[in-house]
Parts: structure tokens; C-alpha cells; sequence
């Protein structure tokens, strides 16, 4: 499952969060971005950290953070390439999460969840269009005028720019590249069918 930030939820809200089945939380923000819970975690829920940005790589996000084109998905191939180790943390920690469900979540559930919900559905073998459809997801919940309108004035769509990048990247060997292990991959492929 993704979500945006967990540490709003209130005692009823983590009720509800264990009783969807939810086991593990990964918490993709930084360090910066961390923050205390206005209530306290049931003791059944696993938190992992792994931030998938890689701040310290100014020369990275100079590119990439400085304009509107970070609120979409026209990034998330430059980061794969760049740190496909993130990645693949992220990756291996949901194939080896403790039975239940898994929930990733960064600040506001679009832009790193976005790329860790179209990688994880990629390598489940979903189809680029659908996967696209599930980013789209993120446009109806959480919309982002700046984000659209700069995607339309440069001639494409967020759906558009998830199918380029799955096209053009081979999402598993970016991973295996970054560590990933053909068993956790296998892992990770039969915790979610």
C-alpha cells in the first residue's frame, strides 16, 4: 500500500491501519522530513527508514529539484540510473517484511511513492498501462496544477512519462545493479501475487 505521511494518524487511525492488515511501514523521507507521531505506534507495526533520496548529491538535485518538473515522474529514470542502491533497499525490504502488508509512504504519497508503487508493480509484471493508470492515481487524489500544466506546455502527460520511462529502463537489472538479489526479487514477486 502507499500513503502519504503516516505521523498524522491518530490511535483510531493505527487501529485501522493493523486492521487492514498492515504489518511493516517503510518511511522513505529524509532525515530532515522526519517528525514525531501525533499518536503512539501499535507495537505490531515494523517501521523501517530508508530515505530514497540521496540529498547529498547536489549535482543531482541542482537538475532535478529546481523546477516543477520534480512533482512528476519525468525524474524517477534519472534517479534509478543514478542511485539504483535506493532503490533497491526499498525493494528488499518489502520481499523480506514480515508476513502482512507492507505500506510505503514519503510526505505527501506521490512523487517517491509514485516511483516505488511503479517499480514494485513493473516487477510483479503489471502492464505499462496499467501501472501508468495506478501513477494516475496520484493526479486524482493529490493534483498538482503546476506539475500537469509544465508537462502539457513541454507536449506530454504524467501517464506519457511513466510509459517512456518503462520503456526505456529495465527496471530489474537497474535493481540487480544496485544490489537487489534474484531471490528477494522472487521474494517480492510471490508476496504479491
Amino acid at each position: 500500500m502507499r500513503a502519504d505521511s503516516v505521523t498524522g494518524l491518530t490511535e483510531a487511525g493505527w487501529s485501522a491501519l493493523v486492521t487492514h492488515g498492515i504489518r511493516t511501514v517503510i518511511d522513505l523521507r529524509n532525515e530532515d522530513e522526519l517528525g514525531p507521531d501525533a499518536a503512539p505506534r501499535p507495537a505490531e507495526l515494523a517501521t523501517v527508514h530508508l530515505p530514497l533520496d540521496e540529498i547529498d548529491d547536489t549535482g543531482f538535485w541542482d537538475r532535478w529539484a529546481s523546477g516543477a518538473e520534480f512533482a512528476t515522474p519525468l525524474y524517477y529514470k534519472a534517479h534509478l540510473e543514478r542511485f539504483p542502491e535506493r532503490s533497491a533497499r526499498v525493494i528488499t525490504a518489502i520481499a523480506r517484511a514480515r508476513p502482512g502488508g507492507v505500506l510505503f509512504h514519503c510526505v505527501r504519497g506521490r512523487d517517491r511513492t509514485g516511483q516505488v508503487a511503479m517499480i514494485v508493480l513493473a516487477l510483479a509484471g503489471v502492464a505499462p498501462g496499467d501501472v501508468a493508470a495506478d501513477y494516475g492515481l496520484s493526479d486524482e487524489r493529490l493534483p498538482d496544477p503546476d506539475a500537469e500544466e509544465f508537462l502539457t506546455r513541454t507536449g506530454t502527460s504524467a501517464a506519457e512519462v511513466v510509459l517512456s520511462t518503462l520503456a526505456s529502463l529495465d527496471v530489474a537489472a537497474e535493481l540487480r545493479r544496485g544490489g537487489l538479489a534474484d531471490d528477494d526479487l522472487a521474494r517480492l514477486r510471490s508476496r504479491l501475487n
